[in-house]
């Protein structure tokens, strides 16, 4: 059909035609990519992302400059100072009780990032850059060097459970490890991980479907500081401004107006009358309420439900959890599900047959093994119904997600455990960052094997270095092949759709079934167990961010090394210290403003809750719901859902251009303003410094 000459549609046609067509010419003459010609949020010729790692090659460029300097003096300065500086902050972190109100206040990937920027680009505008200075300042702070700065630091900020097993068996058994045996057991239980994760490349790092969604919005945002043209330049102007925005806005629910943190209107209404009220609808206290329809102003909060980078099908499928949540606590409760009303509605303590506090001194030996004489007159512990229905569908999460993996994903699996390609690398994989890394030196798969092999060693003979092995070796090798293969089936989720399921109380529910009445072994297990499969995702990620900005393999393998070491030495260090100098006070349930042990406490629970009475509890005529454990999570901010609905689903189809463009580097602005803000009121107001400061009544 011929149409009129200067209609709409011949315009559209005329604009796309004529932009394209400057690809060749405008963009080898200029430099600027054809995007960046179009208007920012022009939806015209774009295509909407229908697949969900399709993210991973619409939003993220794959350009790639190979004669970028990757080991400089700013690499190396600034990774190994603010590896230190983030290892002694997150292990300050550990012990504060800001942790358990705060769980964001900590150093993030995302923190560690923008202050590399910052230090980064202002050594490149000071330092000289001729003569002999040109070895201090190669030229403009690049993407590679930022890349790898980011990853040391992150890697040393990563608190090692190690370091938290090992507090905790000084403080509550009086068995402490010589410094050496204590930072070679840290550093071996995050190298098993790391040996792991590069075993895993093939399956987990090189393909697309293997995208981290969580990870897309830093990606999108090294590329938007580091990467020129007109395009980029709108982008670091937009983040800035959302930077700024939240970092002022997220102060006043934090620490002025905190009950804008979680709001709910029900609560209001009912002004404390209702119990029950309190229970289902409350959510602005720990432990108040399960916060059905409640919301939040406080980014802090909304985005523990990733609602800009989860995947809309994740996101549904949390939200579907929730609501059997809400139904399965509540229901539980208000049944008197194994004497539920008894006990408060949700609390994570022991609880005695009396409903007080359980002593769970009183049932160990001195060699802390079990008295079963003394648990005789002393009884069981009891647990809230919401912490074991909670547990019980930890537990239920785990098996589950096994089962997915081995159903949906067996192709995947064959495919690169199939054969020796296992071992070549995965040169078959189809996917346009790998195609660029190729040009690359790969690290050889058995550089990860010997990494894994010899933590292996390392950790089985730092085990034995005390009068009683805190763990057999068989035990060890046990664990740690258990925890490969569930590092695999998790990490495939995690790569897919961003979600981490925790399998640490599943896994000291076994350990209490191959050690009873051993509660140090049990929460030893933890190293292997856990901290493996846990470390393993963590590299993995890592190891997709290298690919992802073109950094040599063999430099992400160093600085993930690196940051492992000064990790390991300065957590124990500033660990050792904070114990020394505080012990009584993090033997206190309570703690103080400034001092708190909750974190080690709760291995320490569980230790004697699963190591020492495990067999008791799980065997005991009672129904084993009554006898599990986990911490309840708060089951939802509602401003998430609404925020996941309007940009995976409203903006993504209908705002495809924005959505490539700014949806992802939103997500960075939000979460490093929040972050940065968060650190500093935790260290002027909120006591990680000393004492805190409360806010004038008003």
């Amino acid at each position: 059909m011929d149409l009129p000459e200067g209609s709409p549609v011949l315009k559209r046609e005329s604009t796309v035609t004529s932009t394209v067509s400057l690809e060749k010419h405008d963009e080898e003459k200029t430099g600027v990519r054809v995007e960046e010609l179009l208007d920012d949020t022009s939806d015209i010729a774009v295509e909407v992302i229908k697949k969900a790692e399709d993210v991973a090659v619409q939003v993220i460029s794959t350009e790639d400059d190979p004669t970028l300097p990757v080991l400089t003096f700013r690499t190396i300065f600034l990774g190994v100072g603010l590896s230190i500086f983030s290892a002694v902050l997150a292990t300050i972190y550990t012990f504060k009780p800001q942790a358990s109100s705060f769980p964001n206040a900590s150093v993030s990937q995302l923190f560690c990032l923008i202050i590399a920027y910052v230090l980064g680009t202002s050594m490149a505008a000071f330092i000289p850059s001729h003569g002999y200075w040109r070895y201090l300042n190669p030229g403009p702070f690049n993407i590679k060097e930022h890349t790898a700065i980011v990853i040391m630091a992150s890697t040393a900020s990563s608190v090692a459970i190690a370091m938290e097993v090992i507090a905790a068996i000084d403080l509550f058994y009086n068995t402490r490890l010589n410094a050496g045996v204590a930072i070679f057991q840290i550093f071996a239980s995050q190298m098993l991980g790391y040996g792991m994760a590069g075993m895993l490349r093939t399956l987990l790092v090189y393909p697309t479907y293997a995208f981290y969604p969580t990870y897309i919005s830093v990606v999108n945002l090294l590329q938007s500081l580091h990467f020129g043209g007109a395009l980029n330049h709108k982008r670091r102007r937009y983040f800035w401004i959302v930077f700024a925005a939240i970092f002022f806005w997220e102060w006043i629910p934090q620490y002025p107006f905190p009950l804008l943190t979680a709001i709910s209107v029900i609560c209001l209404i009912d002004n404390g009358r209702s119990t029950f009220v309190r229970n289902l609808f409350g959510a602005g206290s720990s432990n108040e309420g399960i916060g059905l329809l409640s919301f939040s102003t406080s980014w802090t909060l909304i985005t523990q439900g990733n609602p800009l980078v989860w995947p809309l099908q994740t996101q549904i499928n949390s939200y579907i959890g929730m609501g059997i949540g809400y139904f399965a606590l509540t229901l539980a409760y208000y049944r008197n599900s194994f004497g539920a009303r008894d006990l408060v509605f949700m609390s994570t303590s022991l609880f005695g047959l009396d409903g007080n506090t359980y002593d769970q001194s009183a049932i160990l030996t001195p060699e802390n093994t079990l008295d079963p004489q003394k648990l005789q007159q002393v009884g069981l512990p009891r647990y809230t119904a919401t912490y074991a229905v909670s547990q019980l569908c930890y537990n239920l999460s785990l098996g589950a997600a096994l089962v997915h993996v081995l159903l949906w994903n067996w192709k995947e699996l064959k495919a690169a455990f199939g054969g020796f390609r296992f071992f070549k690398g995965g040169q078959e994989i189809d996917d346009k960052h790998y195609q660029q890394m190729r040009k690359y030196a790969e690290v050889p798969q058995w550089w990860y094997l010997a990494v894994f092999l010899i933590s292996l060693a390392v950790g089985i003979g730092c085990s034995y270095t005390t009068p009683e092995p805190l763990m057999p070796w068989w035990s060890i090798i046990l664990f740690t092949a258990l925890s490969a293969v569930i590092a695999v089936c998790l990490g495939f989720i995690t790569a897919t759709t961003g979600f981490q399921i925790s399998i640490k109380y599943a896994i000291q529910v076994l350990a209490a079934f191959i050690h009873p009445g051993k509660p140090i072994t049990v929460m030893y297990v933890n190293l292997y167990g856990n901290s493996t499969a846990f470390q393993t995702l963590a590299m993995l990620q890592d190891l997709k961010l290298g690919q992802y900005t073109k950094l040599p393999p063999r430099a992400t393998f160093a600085a993930q090394l690196a940051g492992s070491i000064i990790g390991s030495i300065f957590n124990y260090t500033m660990m050792i210290t904070i114990v020394n100098n505080n012990r009584e006070v993090l033997l206190d349930p309570v703690g103080t403003r400034v001092w708190s042990g909750w974190i080690v406490q709760q291995y320490n629970s569980a230790s004697v809750a699963m190591g020492a009475l495990g067999k008791e509890l799980f065997t005991s005529a009672d129904p084993v719901l009554a006898r599990t454990s986990v911490l309840p999570t708060k089951l939802g901010d509602k401003s998430c859902v609404v925020i996941g609905f309007a940009s995976q689903w409203w903006a993504r189809s209908r705002r495809p251009a924005w959505f490539k463009k700014y949806n992802y580097l939103t997500s960075a602005a939000l979460d490093g303003g929040s972050q940065v803000i968060l650190f500093i009121l935790s260290f002027a107001v909120f006591g990680a410094s000393g004492d805190a400061v409360a806010f004038p009544n008003w």
